[in-house]
Parts: C-alpha cells; structure tokens; sequence
C-alpha cells in the first residue's frame, strides 16, 4: 500500500501516471500490432476491423463499472484505514467479473453478426469484422477479471505490476501477430481472425500471472471465494459509483455505432478512416488520460482522509498537466497528421480522410483532457453521475444535429467531424461546471480544515 495523503502531488500524480502511461500504451499495441498487419490487407479488412473494434467500447462500459467502483471504493477505504471492508470489496468485484466474462462471451458468439449488419452494408467487411471477433471475444471477457484485479492494486497505490505484466502480455501478442496473420513460420494464414486469436492468447497469458502475482505479492487485499457470495449492499456501493462511469463508455459506444451508421453510405473507406483515427486518438491520449487514471487514487485517499484542500490541489495539477499535454499533441496533429497514421493505411483514399478528420478532431484535444480529469475526481468524490450527465449532453447535442445533417442533399463527411469537434468542447464546459458545484457541496468543510479557528471561534 501507498500512502498518498502526504508528499508532493505533483509528484504522486507523475510517478503513477508514468507507469500506468506505460501499461496504457502496451494495452494500446495490441491494436496498433492489428492495425498495422491488417492495413496490409486491404480497406475492407481494415474497416472490418475498426467495425469490431467498437465491440470494444461496450466491453470497456461493462468494465469501467468494476475499474471505477472498486478502485475509488478501496482508494477511500485505505486512506480510511478500514481493511476488512476493502477486502469485501475487491472480493464481490472479482465475482462480478467472473460472471461478466460469461455473459460476455455467451451474448458475443450469439449475437454478434446481428450489431454489425446494423452499423455497415457491405458483406465482405461484415465478414471480416466477424472472423475477426469470433477469435477476439475471449480477449473481451477476460478484460473483467484483469480490471477488476488491476483497479484493486490502484486502489492501494500499486500500479508498476501491472504495468510489466501487460507489456509481458504485448510481447506475446506481437510475436504472435504475424505468425498467425501471415502465417509466418507455420505456413497457415488465419487472415484478420489470427489478429484476434493473438490478442487472445496474449490476454490469457496476462490474466494467468496477475493472479499469481496478486496471490503471493499483494499483502492488503486477498482472493478469498467465501467472501464471493452475493452482498447486495456492497455490490450497490460498486454500482453506485461504477455505473454512471460505465454509462459513459456505453454513450461512447452508440455514438461510435451511430458514426459508423451515419457514413456507412460513404462506403469502407470512410469507415477504415473513422476507424483508424478514433484508434490514433485513443495512443495519443494515453499521458493525459494516465494522469486522470491517476487522480482518482490520490484524490480518493485524501478524501477518505477528510484532506479535502489536497483534492482541489489534485485536480488544479492534473488539469494544467493534462492541458498541456493535449496543447502539444493538437499543434502536432494540425501541421503532422500523416505521421501518426501513414504506417497504417495502405490505401490513399483512407489516409486523406483520415488525416482530414483528425486535423479538425485534434481541436477538441484540451477540452477532453479536461473531461477526462473532471472524470477522475468525480470518481474521487464517489459521485460519477455528473460525469455521466457531461457526456449525455456531448451525445444528445451531435445526434439529432447529425440525424438532420445526413438528410441534407449536400451531406459530406467533414461536417460530421465539426460536429464532433465542437461537441465536445461543450462537454468540457459542462464538466468544469458541474465539478465546481461539487467541490461547492463540500466547501464548508474545507474551510474547517483550512481554517480551523474560524469553526472555534464561532464555537
């Protein structure tokens, strides 16, 4: 356990950031691997991909409910100094995940081709997309498991195991990758389904020496299965706090399907682009987004500690780092688009409407740093709903304006990336907002603490 309720936070938020960054990107890999070795078979492949990749989207809801409910939870408790229940936590979250991954798998293989005849109309991609998840959908349930075991070590404070446990597991995936693709060695090309076969193997692989680790390493919290019988009263603390965060990815997801949906007249190529920028996004966003995974621990503690100035102090740091950060990474994608996605698109038409969309996307940068760090002190507070309010608003802003665009007869792709663009930006404004009145909610005791002669003297 790490104590975080003292030291530098500055300090704390870049010495757990850097490693969650780390695991952040080798997590990253397994896609840019498959990016990079499907690209090479053609657009349709390619948007077959990028279809069942937005499969993902509804895993990480599903998941982010057990990430936020039991790292924020264990956060509080450990800064509470109350071990016993921490444990009660992790162990109901670890069931939960175990029979997530069930459903998971069960629900995939059954309906499956049903959601991507919805987002596409061409059958050579539907094809593809469904060779590929057919072989990727044990790598989504077992994302349950491993987050759920990753968010208890968060919550401690623990997050370098993690960190090398994944890059063991990308290691795996791309040595994998090409055998399986290309059929380097063995003389069997499985096409786009060894992508997802690789990346299944590769997660088996890091759920296996997790658990091992956290088994003989992890001295705060235990995997006790009598502790796994159902308490509905600590499975609705998770949920309380987990489902408005999981909400938000699953916003996510129809938006992503309702984008998919909306250019799917514009044929694969489009799809391929969307596709392959929204995964670029995701790499580039990774040390803004490790800095606002790793608010939460810190801003949790010294809130279960009743240090609230060091909450504020938590999120005025965490805002001007991940800003800065979005800054550079707009400039860079406004003058040097094609760096980031050249290795990836083989045909010319997909890499000109993918550096077009991520050109007018990049605008958006600095507001989704700070939505993702007003994100990670509302899970900090134990109250995620404001930031499930925040994206509603960024969904319900682009759909009908998008719905009502796609009538028009001079439709084109680049006023749906505008639109994206610039609903964001609300959504960050919304988020300030709403963060502001929290943090009001819980101004008089900070003062207390601030100023603990005002509360005698009124004494």
């Amino acid at each position: 356990m790490k104590d975080l309720t003292q030291g530098s936070i500055p300090k704390h938020l870049i010495s757990m950031a850097l490693p969650m960054m780390v695991g952040m990107l080798i997590q990253t890999l397994y896609f840019l691997v498959d990016l990079y070795f499907v690209g090479k078979l053609g657009a349709t492949a390619l948007a077959g991909l990028s279809l069942a990749g937005n499969m993902m989207f509804l895993i990480f809801a599903l998941t982010q409910i057990l990430n936020v409910g039991t790292s924020a939870l264990i956060a509080q408790l450990v800064g509470s100094k109350n071990k016993e229940d921490a444990n009660s936590i992790f162990n109901q979250s670890m069931m939960i995940a175990t029979l997530m991954g069930l459903l998971v798998c069960i629900l995939g293989y059954f309906a499956a081709e049903h959601y991507l005849r919805l987002i596409s109309k061409d059958e050579k991609t539907i094809q593809d997309a469904l060779s590929y998840l057919y072989w990727f959908i044990p790598c989504m349930a077992l994302q349950f498991p491993m987050l759920s075991l990753s968010a208890a070590l968060r919550g401690t404070g623990i997050v370098k195991p993690t960190m090398v446990i994944q890059t063991i597991s990308v290691i795996i995936n791309i040595i994998l990758s090409p055998i399986l693709i290309e059929g380097w060695g063995i003389g069997v090309k499985m096409g786009i389904a060894g992508a997802g076969f690789a990346s299944s193997i590769s997660v088996v692989c890091a759920v296996v020496i997790l658990t091992l680790y956290f088994n003989r390493y992890t001295y705060y919290l235990d995997i006790k299965f009598n502790l796994w019988t159902p308490s509905f009263q600590q499975i609705s603390r998770i949920l309380k706090i987990g489902l408005p965060s999981g909400g938000e990815f699953f916003i996510l997801f129809c938006y992503m399907g309702l984008m998919y949906w909306l250019i799917k007249g514009f044929g694969p190529d489009a799809q391929a682009a969307f596709g392959l920028v929204s995964r670029i996004m995701q790499c580039l966003f990774l040390p803004a987004m490790a800095l606002a995974f790793a608010a939460p621990a810190i801003a949790g503690q010294n809130f279960g500690a009743k240090n609230y100035p060091r909450v504020i102090e938590t999120f005025k740091w965490t805002a001007v780092l991940t800003s800065t950060l979005m800054a550079i990474l707009t400039v860079i994608s406004l003058f040097e688009a094609e760096i980031f996605l050249e290795p990836f698109a083989e045909s010319d038409n997909v890499l000109l409407i993918a550096v077009t969309f991520l050109q007018i996307i990049s605008w958006n940068f600095v507001p989704s740093g700070l939505v993702f760090t007003c994100s990670g002190l509302f899970q900090s507070l134990g109250n995620t709903i404001p930031a499930l309010l925040s994206t509603l608003s960024r969904l319900l802003l682009f759909i009908f304006p998008a719905l009502w665009l796609s009538k028009q007869p001079d439709f084109a792709l680049e006023q749906l990336w505008y639109l994206s663009m610039s609903t964001v930006c609300i959504q960050a404004l919304i988020s300030l907002l709403l963060l502001k009145k929290e943090f009001t909610k819980r101004l008089k005791d900070i003062e207390k603490v601030t100023h603990p002669s005002v509360q005698s003297n009124s004494d």
